[in-house]
């Protein structure tokens, strides 16, 4: 900042000029002494040493810039006033001319303030004529724009404006001082940039932009004129509307006129100027996550400002952080991946309506930065006009009956992630990792068997006249969704199947409890209240039977971020829609650094993710899959892959993860509108079903991206202690039981026979034979005779599923 050297003597002899012309009486409240002997040294001492911060410090509101994680993609704009900073470098010297020509003429020769001018507007204004002059330099103008936009109280605003002697005494004595502490050049660059211009546009960026789609480098003589001209009344001059339109074009030419007199254009480049018709774009800055754009990326731009108003560092309360967001001039790279947000976008809509009962929504983040890379749902991000609504009436009957519009197609609410009274939507089966992970956690390997039964048991107490209750009891008694799913498992094919009532007593025998306790450490929050209570309390945790079989609310972003952190070996991070934000310096902020931490441990989350190959067709050197419930998605997305699926009783919800070791996509269908639907939520019997949409979506988030392959897990947790199992050969089924039993194995007695040169009746042999996991299910063959045994007899991994008794139970609740 350069100082010019001022008489202190001059700008207090100005002033007191000044102030007398005005019709100020000049007391002792404007000046400490009047006595012309102590008037220099008082004027230096605290008259003009009394400068306010903010005509030197302070910056007027900015414009902030969302852009998408390539840095180059435009997201969205936010803002109070449409204004963005620009140097005077960057301003056409036309312009700077244009400006002055307008405001003020003697602006390079003056202190601050014109004498003159207050000499001719003095007079004028006491002749009684109709038209009043001012006398307010550029330097002035500015003074009192800077008073304005830094107030914090609509009262300031009216003490910074108002037509007084007062107000213009005071403007005179700060723009003495701030002629005195900054260049000519460095005011006009504060006046251009904080000068409102009409239409939105404040300062001369905004302006150029607006009205000619230009920056202000670029700007020619009649641009600036007209630009230079609408400071003086921009609504009176507004180019845009059929009134102002001829005003603005006299205004236009009458600055021209007036940069022939300055000596800024010749007379020649005037007239040529004038003859070209105004032409504006009137192109307004579009403002918020309503005015995206792309239009799909409303949902993407409303979770990043729902983040933002999270975040302390922006201020103290929400509203804080909302002006310093809307003012504060950033350039905000969000983690916005265009490729995968395309996919997304194209995925969801694909053969569903946006006004279809059912929402498809999806989530894409990158496992190892929690960085959001895309959310989608088939709705349009915009608010139901209520004067010409679009919206049909709710699903849920009861809004219905009262001709209540829901959320289709039109709607704000964060669907995907959660928040604003949207508390989420039961995910089914996918709730079957945190049972796995639990059990990993507490040391039961991945093949750990469990004898399946069509319709488990538990030791979990509900409501007797709860369907899901055993009958003439008070235990949760689950079934699966198929009865051939029974039978002996490991964690490889229980997951890949489904199977509930392995995964109920596997839960039962880690404790519910546990399980919760592996869900919140993956992320999942519990947004509804009764959720809460539950996972609050761990006697109620434990007592919490069908949490495995994902009755709990969650949101395809909690969702995709707790599958992955096991794609990044257990490292969880804070989900963040991020990747670097500048301040209007360009200094970078580390709030758009990653947070991460440590929550699984390496081995556990590989032996996870090893297991969760096999829902999805895929499979790794140590997995033991048999089958899946999404087995194309291998194929389909051409990359290892691993997830899980998930439906809810009567298929209210469905849901499917699919994540490749660069992004974890999860989608859930359901009807926000009404959680207890008639509706039927698919998976790929039908195209619209969400395995489509996520298994898609991640396909195209994949295409060009390298092929990287999950870690397979190694050691123990593989499986486990393994120990010899006797043989039983021949020998009677109680004894060939009593004798497993004491080796430390789990019998059970397979329900078909077996041909074998055992006499029938008896143990014909075990499955697996040899050796097994200590504690794990060991299935004793009962020979039928014959002596020979059954062709294709094999022990395959984790033993033969026996097959169930037919006929046995409804479906589950939930199902897989």
């Amino acid at each position: 900042m350069r100082k010019r050297d001022h008489n202190v003597l001059t700008n207090a002899a100005s002033l007191l000029i000044c102030g007398l012309l005005a019709g100020v009486v000049v007391a002792a409240a404007a000046f400490p002494a009047v006595a012309m002997s102590g008037l220099a040294a008082k004027a230096g001492a605290e008259t003009f040493g009394a400068l306010p911060t903010e005509l030197t410090v302070a910056r007027s509101p900015q414009i902030t810039y969302l852009m998408a994680s390539d840095g180059k993609t435009p997201l969205a704009t936010m803002y109070d006033e449409n204004r963005r900073d620009v140097k005077l470098k960057d301003i056409a010297p036309i312009m700077q001319k244009a400006i002055i020509a307008a405001e003020d003429h003697d602006f390079y020769k003056h202190n601050g303030v014109d004498l003159n001018g207050v000499a001719r507007a003095f007079v004028n204004n006491q002749s009684g004529t109709n038209s009043r002059q001012g006398a307010s330099t550029l330097t002035m103008q500015y003074v009192r724009l800077a008073i304005s936009y830094s107030a914090t109280h609509p009262a300031d605003v009216v003490a910074a404006t108002e037509d007084t002697s007062a107000r213009k005494l005071r403007e005179m004595r700060y723009a003495l001082q701030i002629d005195k502490e900054l260049s000519k050049d460095e005011i006009l660059e504060r006046y251009l940039n904080i000068a409102a211009f009409g239409n939105g546009a404040y300062g001369i960026y905004a302006a150029s932009q607006v009205y000619f789609n230009k920056p202000p480098s670029q700007l020619d003589i009649q641009e600036s004129a007209m630009l230079a001209g609408m400071v003086k009344a921009p609504t009176a001059f507004d180019p845009t509307t059929k009134v102002g339109y001829p005003q603005a074009v006299d205004r236009r030419d009458y600055v021209i006129d007036n940069m022939v007199q300055i000596g800024a254009i010749t007379k020649e480049q005037a007239d040529q100027a004038k003859k070209i018709p105004l032409k504006v774009k009137n192109k307004r800055t579009p403002n918020g996550c309503v005015a995206t754009n792309t239009r799909s990326w409303g949902f993407f731009c409303d979770y990043f400002y729902r983040w933002w108003l999270q975040q302390e560092t922006f201020g103290a309360t929400s509203y804080d952080r909302e002006r310093r967001l809307k003012s504060g001039g950033y350039t905000i790279t969000t983690s916005l991946d265009v490729q995968a947000q395309k996919g997304a976008d194209k995925a969801v809509r694909n053969q569903l309506s946006e006004d279809a009962t059912a929402a498809r929504m999806v989530a894409v983040i990158e496992p190892g930065t929690g960085r959001v890379r895309a959310v989608a749902v088939n709705r349009n991000f915009k608010l139901d006009d209520p004067d010409h609504p679009q919206n049909k009436i709710s699903s849920d009957p009861r809004k219905a009956k009262k001709k209540i519009r829901g959320s289709r197609p039109n709607t704000v609410n964060p669907l995907i992630s959660g928040g604003g009274g949207i508390t989420g939507y039961q995910a089914g089966s996918t709730f079957k990792m945190f049972t796995l992970v639990a059990a990993l956690e507490k040391g039961y390997p991945l093949s750990y068997t469990i004898n399946a039964q069509p319709q488990f048991k538990s030791e979990y107490i509900i409501d007797s006249g709860n369907p899901a209750a055993c009958k003439g009891t008070h235990f949760y008694c689950p079934q699966n969704a198929n009865p051939s799913m029974a039978g002996v498992h490991n964690m490889w094919s229980a997951f890949g199947a489904s199977v509930n009532t392995f995964f109920v007593e596997l839960q039962q025998r880690v404790g519910a409890e546990n399980v919760v306790k592996a869900a919140q450490k993956l992320g999942i929050t519990f947004r509804a209240s009764n959720d809460a209570t539950f996972a609050a309390n761990k006697d109620a945790a434990h007592q919490w039977g069908a949490f495995t079989l994902g009755v709990s609310q969650t949101t395809p972003l909690e969702l995709a971020n707790a599958y992955a952190t096991l794609a990044a070996d257990g490292k969880y991070c804070e989900p963040i829609p991020v990747q670097e934000i500048r301040g209007p310096d360009g200094e970078k902020l580390d709030i758009a650094n990653p947070r991460c931490e440590q929550r699984i441990s390496t081995q556990v989350a590989r032996a996870a993710v090893d297991a969760a190959r096999c829902p999805v067709g895929d499979h790794s050197s140590t997995s033991k899959c048999k089958n899946g419930t999404a087995g194309n998605v291998r194929g389909i997305v051409n990359a290892p892959v691993a997830g899980k699926s998930g439906t809810t009783d009567g298929d209210k919800t469905s849901a499917l993860v699919a994540m490749t070791k660069q992004y974890a996509v999860a989608g859930i269908e359901a009807d926000p509108d009404w959680p207890q639907t008639n509706q039927r939520m698919r998976h790929n019997e039908v195209a619209w079903g969400i395995n489509p949409a996520v298994y898609q979506t991640l396909r195209d988030a994949m295409k060009g991206k390298e092929r990287i392959n999950f870690t397979p897990p190694s050691g123990k947790i593989i499986e486990g202690d393994q120990r010899s199992i006797p043989s039983v050969k021949c020998e009677s089924i109680d004894t060939a039981k009593s004798r497993l039993r004491g080796a430390g194995f789990e019998p059970v007695v397979a329900t078909q026979k077996t041909p074998s040169e055992c006499p029938e009746g008896t143990a014909a042999g075990t499955s697996p034979d040899g050796r097994t996991i200590k504690g794990g299910v060991v299935t004793i063959e009962v020979s039928a005779g014959g002596g020979q045994p059954k062709p294709g007899t094999g022990t395959g991994p984790g033993g033969p599923v026996v097959p169930p008794p037919p006929n046995q139970g409804r479906p589950g609740r939930p199902r897989g």
